[in-house]
């Protein structure tokens, strides 16, 4: 097998059990593997850069395991031009993340983050998620991540198309299958939680619990994980709508007084 390059990153962070999973997975398939994440974890945290303050690269291990105090847009960006010196890698891979990144949170997913800028690089680039963050496989997700990271490879994605790939929190003999799939809903049932501290200062943790139980359309990403396959979704830089380009067109949008 060709030893592809491939460029690591996540947005949980270096200690992450997915991380590590995915890692250890394609060491052991021969590949090429820089690993670059933040040094904490820093979910939620989108497409976002680091303009205000100075970034640090620390070496974790000689093996090309890299920490930085940043995004995970900043590990790709960082670990394309300073680690890789430029030079592209095969392919990025993002995660595979703690918990889901289905519907809406794609919009705040670091994790997915991660892979638009691999795509904005001009590098074919895949997000890797479970279902839901109770007790997943790591392991078992794996081993289905490589198989589509091969056809990635051999066969190459749309220009400007980046994957958001979900894995049903099931035993990987249970899965059904793979699906192409469009984006669903909103995973989440939003929640602000007030406290006061012990100096009577008023402070809110904004957070939400997983919630599946929604309804779900035919061919979105929550219905193919709740039905036992895995969704692998393919998303555009390009984020305009043509289509709502012309109804405004056509109702005289910019006829403005």
């Amino acid at each position: 097998m060709e030893k592809y390059r491939v460029l690591l990153v996540n947005d949980d962070g270096y200690q992450s059990e997915g991380l590590k999973a995915i890692r250890e997975r394609l060491l052991e398939e021969g590949y090429n593997v820089v690993t670059v994440t933040p040094d904490r974890n820093m979910s939620g945290s989108s497409h976002s850069l680091t303009f205000t303050r100075p970034l640090k690269i620390e070496k974790l291990e000689e093996n090309f395991y890299y920490i930085v105090d940043g995004t995970p847009a900043d590990c790709v960006h960082l670990g394309y031009h300073v680690i890789l010196e430029g030079r592209a890698p095969d392919i990025l891979v993002a995660g595979i993340n703690t918990g889901p990144n289905l519907g809406n949170d794609i919009f705040y997913s670091g994790t997915v983050g991660a892979a638009r800028e691999g795509t904005m690089l001009g590098i074919p680039s895949v997000a890797f998620s479970p279902a839901s963050s109770k007790n997943p496989d790591f392991y078992g997700m794996s081993k289905m991540a490589v198989k589509i990271i091969r056809q990635i490879l051999h066969k190459g994605l749309p220009d400007k198309v980046f994957l958001n790939v979900t894995f049903p929190n099931i035993p990987v003999e249970k899965v059904r299958g793979f699906l192409l799939t469009r984006q669903g809903r909103s995973a989440y049932r939003e929640e602000i939680k007030k406290y006061i501290s012990p100096s009577k200062e008023v402070y809110y943790w904004i957070g939400g619990e997983e919630a599946l139980e929604e309804e779900c359309e035919k061919g979105t990403d929550y219905t193919a994980v709740k039905e036992g396959f895995v969704s692998i979704t393919p998303i555009r830089l390009d984020l305009t709508d043509y289509r709502g380009i012309e109804i405004m067109e056509k109702f005289g949008f910019l006829e403005l007084k």
